[in-house]
């Protein structure tokens, strides 16, 4: 064994640490001073306040915007008659609790929100994962045209929903896809949509290369990368994206409504829509 050689302190310990920790005391020191005086007082009460002004306009806006909510649920709770009361009654006169059950005994309302979630998950999915295997195509890899192709890609979102609406009814018609959910997913695995596109490839490009090219020394394909590298760190865009095409495709109404005839595999929205000929 051999004798260790007293080594005196190096950095804070040496010359700064006690400075520090004496300028740390005397902060603590000087806040609690603070506190304690008028003009201390003064300020914490001022910040009461302001929190407390703070939440009653937060509880005032959330009452406001549960308004129409409210009126809804009681709306619903009415006979046909109070409804063309004028002026308009915010309770019903007996409460008929009843309306639901006949509500669903007048029209499959189960069978439709089943349809829509299927195809809303369905969509999502495939919208969600072909969006990203494209924007990591144009984030990650360099080939010719790749900048033109995107171009083109985001040009997309200039062409309104509708122009495309009779071309695609009469493709969809050739190859008898009509009446079917295939037209309300399929396309949605072939790229998800040029916003999510360009989504995915933004994020995508805020990805350090070194993680790929550590990957790639590893032994790692480009496939393993994206899978074990790329989609776990992308967790908020994916949450993201999935929201966003999810609503889109639970509120979609027109395509569905030129697609879809049988009333069994009507989704929620043309589904209300029925049942507003038939109530």
């Amino acid at each position: 064994l051999y004798p260790v050689p007293c080594v005196a302190e190096l950095g804070l310990l040496c010359w700064g640490g006690e400075r520090l920790m004496a300028q740390e005391a005397m902060a603590h020191s000087t806040a609690a001073t603070l506190r304690t005086t008028p003009q201390g007082q003064a300020a914490k009460r001022q910040r009461r306040i302001g929190t407390g002004i703070l939440y009653l306009v937060a509880i005032l806006a959330s009452i406001l915007f549960m308004l129409p909510f409210a009126w809804t649920v009681f709306s619903s709770l009415k006979t046909p008659s109070e409804l063309y009361i004028f002026p308009p009654r915010w309770f019903p006169a007996t409460p008929r609790f009843e309306n639901y059950a006949e509500v669903f005994a007048v029209a499959p309302f189960g069978r439709w929100l089943l349809n829509s979630v299927f195809v809303a998950v369905v969509a999502t999915f495939g919208a969600v994962f072909s969006a990203a295997i494209t924007g990591y195509s144009f984030a990650r890899f360099r080939y010719p045209g790749r900048d033109l192709i995107f171009v083109l890609t985001l040009s997309t979102l200039m062409l309104p929903a509708e122009v495309t609406l009779i071309p695609l009814y009469l493709l969809f018609n050739k190859i008898k896809w009509l009446d079917t959910y295939l037209p309300l997913i399929i396309p949605s695995y072939f790229g998800g949509g040029a916003f999510l596109i360009f989504m995915m490839r933004q994020f995508f490009m805020t990805i350090p290369m070194d993680l790929d090219e550590a990957a790639r020394i590893d032994g790692a394909g480009y496939l393993r990368i994206f899978a074990q590298i790329l989609l776990p760190l992308s967790g908020p865009v994916l949450a993201t994206a999935a929201i966003i095409t999810f609503i889109g495709d639970w509120n979609s109404f027109l395509f569905p409504y030129i697609i879809l005839n049988d009333k069994m595999k009507f989704t929620i929205g043309i589904g209300i829509k029925y049942f507003q000929t038939i109530a």
